[in-house]
């Protein structure tokens, strides 16, 4: 299956050996021989790590560069890097909770064609916390919505900067849930505004 799948990883640590160590390791217990996307994680000794990803990128070893971020402090500095560097990818926060990524980083990203992922589309849990034993709204329906999984995710996808969120479960039924955000009609700005509206109103 290996053709099949899109393999990402990240490097998070000081210094080019040790970052190559890492790397390594990752190339080992992955089985490959090639990884689709390293990022640098947290911005953790960008210049030193990009600059041995790039030389694997050169050799064929690793198709795409990239960097992350968890926290809005270091906005300022993915802006600086997303600047100055030639970036494949990036990963930023961003759900209905956490909505500062779409002022400077995801419409940045867009201009440069960088493609961007998004963690923690769910928030650690909070947003379905927000939502409690809520039942969808009635004009959830309008863009094809059937769970608040989908509702989360159907509003991060319908950015037009987003490439893909990267929501992690081991459930499978959940996984399954997940994925039907991929399908029918997405909510257009209007909706996204209304959407984030609703979830204000919740006090989450």
């Amino acid at each position: 299956m290996r053709d099949k799948l899109f393999i990402a990883t990240k490097v998070r640590i000081e210094g080019r050996e040790a970052g190559i160590a890492e790397m390594e390791a990752s190339f080992r217990r992955l089985q490959t021989d090639r990884i689709d996307l390293m990022q640098v994680h947290n911005l953790t000794d960008t210049d030193t790590q990009l600059a041995t990803i790039r030389e694997w990128k050169a050799q064929g070893r690793i198709r795409y560069v990239g960097v992350t971020t968890s926290s809005d402090r270091s906005h300022d500095a993915m802006v600086e890097i997303m600047t100055r560097e030639e970036l494949d990818f990036i990963q930023v926060n961003y759900n209905l909770a956490q909505r500062n990524s779409a002022e400077r980083i995801l419409p940045m990203a867009r201009d440069k064609g960088i493609a961007v992922l998004l963690n923690l589309p769910f928030g650690r849990g909070r947003l379905f916390q927000a939502v409690g034993e809520r039942e969808l709204p009635d004009w959830a329906a309008e863009f094809d919505c059937g769970s608040w999984a989908q509702f989360f995710l159907k509003y991060l996808i319908s950015h037009p900067a987003v490439t893909s969120p990267i929501p992690a479960t081991s459930k499978p039924g959940h996984l399954v849930d997940n994925l039907g955000a991929a399908f029918g009609r997405l909510p257009d700005a209007a909706t996204r505004r209304r959407m984030e509206e609703f979830y204000d109103n919740l006090g989450g």
